[in-house]
């Protein structure tokens, strides 16, 4: 029988990664598409143990040609977008580039499908990002967007071109609106690995202490190997939509760090206020964690929680790891794994 063909974009990162390793397991020749530069960083894949097991092929999303090429070479049966900008706080800095590889970068590829091949099966990676600030006390898939950052905006752009070629084009084209998923394979810049990556490295007396910036931001935070299981469902439907994949919970940045405390068994206590907020070791008085006004985003998500249940109902997925297993995942990866490069 011969083998689907997928199409990874941005197969190097954290979900690419996991994505690649449930394709191949299911049999699928599996395109990894990414940049130079990422490709070369493939220290997920080899963990994974999957690098051998992958086709790589040089792409970018700024570049119509690398695109088109793709489309040229194989007779595609699914293609997962998953290449982006995605870290937050940088969009602010680099909006222009967030917005033509994160945004536009989407058109070019579900334009080249409806030109070259319109039976290909597409998943476009949203986030919850583009909810911003709601104040519903959870957000599906009828939640009005409201967002608070470039990276959102250019989310939101390639959300509804999605849904607008789809519609106009009679494509097969969805998105998954994601909520917060973590893993140990999340790159250092994210909040939950900083943190669980630096209290490591405080126990291990590698670091004096470690700095955050909004304690109260509160996120919906599941585990990146149950998203991209729901990734897939998506196209095995037959008809597309679009669907939340969450876990219908929200926590605290400051209940995180409380848990990746408890799990490296530090005797603390929180004491102070505002921006003199802490987590001191109670014997030796010391900080553990610390305020810095530099790392709040210039406009803040203060609250996120998706309800996961249209996808509970329609492709029986659900999430599988708490908050709890996920932070002793991490944990214990990065007690082990500590000279792994991250990024």
């Amino acid at each position: 029988m011969k083998k689907k063909i997928a199409i990874v974009t941005g197969s190097s990162g954290q979900d690419g990664s996991y994505l690649c390793e449930l394709l191949i397991k299911k049999s699928y020749k599996v395109i990894a598409a990414d940049r130079r530069s990422s490709r070369d960083n493939k220290w997920r894949h080899k963990f994974l143990k999957i690098d051998d097991k992958l086709i790589y092929e040089d792409f970018d999303l700024g570049d119509l040609n690398s695109i088109v090429a793709l489309f040229r070479k194989y007779k595609i049966d699914e293609f997962y977008n998953l290449a982006a900008q995605s870290f937050v706080a940088a969009s602010f800095k680099t909006p222009l580039s967030t917005s033509e590889i994160t945004g536009i970068g989407v058109l070019r590829i579900i334009d080249c499908i409806k030109n070259y091949q319109p039976k290909v099966k597409f998943y476009q990676a949203s986030s919850s990002e583009m909810y911003g600030n709601s104040k519903l006390k959870f957000q599906d898939e009828y939640t009005k967007f409201n967002p608070r950052s470039p990276y959102a905006v250019a989310k939101l752009f390639g959300h509804h071109i999605t849904k607008n070629y789809r519609e106009a084009y009679n494509l097969f084209l969805c998105s998954g609106i994601l909520f917060n998923h973590e893993s140990p394979l999340r790159g250092d810049e994210f909040v939950t690995k900083k943190i669980v990556k630096h209290l490591v490295e405080v126990k291990k007396k590698e670091r004096s202490h470690l700095e955050l910036g909004n304690l109260y931001a509160k996120r919906d935070w599941g585990y990146a190997k149950d998203y991209v299981q729901a990734m897939w469902l998506m196209l095995q439907k037959k008809i597309p939509e679009d669907y939340v994949i969450a876990t219908n919970k929200s926590h605290s940045v400051k209940f995180f760090s409380d848990l990746v405390l408890k799990a490296l068994k530090f005797n603390y206590k929180w004491v102070g206020k505002g921006i003199n907020e802490k987590a001191i070791d109670k014997l030796t008085r010391k900080p553990l964690i610390k305020i810095n006004k530099k790392f709040y985003r210039p406009a803040e998500v203060n609250f996120l929680k998706g309800s996961y249940k249209k996808a509970k109902n329609q492709l029986k997925w659900r999430p599988k790891t708490s908050i709890k297993e996920l932070v002793k995942i991490m944990v214990d990866f990065e007690l082990k794994n500590s000279s792994y490069k991250n990024s």
